[in-house]
């Protein structure tokens, strides 16, 4: 299984950068993994359109909350089910257009707080890489 992270608008802070990078490295041991940041909405569904075997999930605060257990199990169903591709999706500090939230109908809440969209990067992807930590045993999660 294959992970893309499709960020609209680019990180412009290095320090959210660097945690960014340092989390996708560790998630790479487990499995491939590609961060693209696009300028907007419209190249993000153009990614989507291109890929339409993929499995899309929309980060977004009305979305489904889970826990980093139910990630891990979730991670896991689709791997072993074969899932060949997920891309999460990541706003820009505008949020989303409605194109873009009915064109994807899997939608993930990472709390129930407000996330500086940076954050929220960072956030799902030490959530990823727990939910990796997790299934494959590590004492990371712990």
């Amino acid at each position: 299984m294959r992970l893309q992270l499709l960020m609209i608008g680019k990180s412009r802070r290095p320090e959210m950068c660097a945690l960014l990078e340092d989390y996708a490295n560790r998630i790479r041991h487990s499995c491939p993994l590609e961060i693209l940041e696009v300028r907007d909405a419209d190249a993000a569904l153009k990614k989507l359109d291109a890929d339409r075997a993929a499995t899309a999930i929309l980060l977004d605060a009305g979305g489904r909350m889970i826990d980093s257990n139910a990630l891990a199990k979730w991670l896991g169903e689709l791997r072993d089910r074969g899932t060949r591709q997920l891309i999460f999706i990541c706003g820009n500090a505008g949020g989303f257009p409605e194109s873009l939230r009915e064109r994807v109908s899997q939608k993930f809440s990472l709390s129930p707080m407000t996330l500086s969209h940076e954050l929220a990067r960072v956030v799902l992807v030490e959530q990823l890489y727990r939910a990796f930590a997790i299934l494959s045993g590590s004492p990371y999660p712990k």
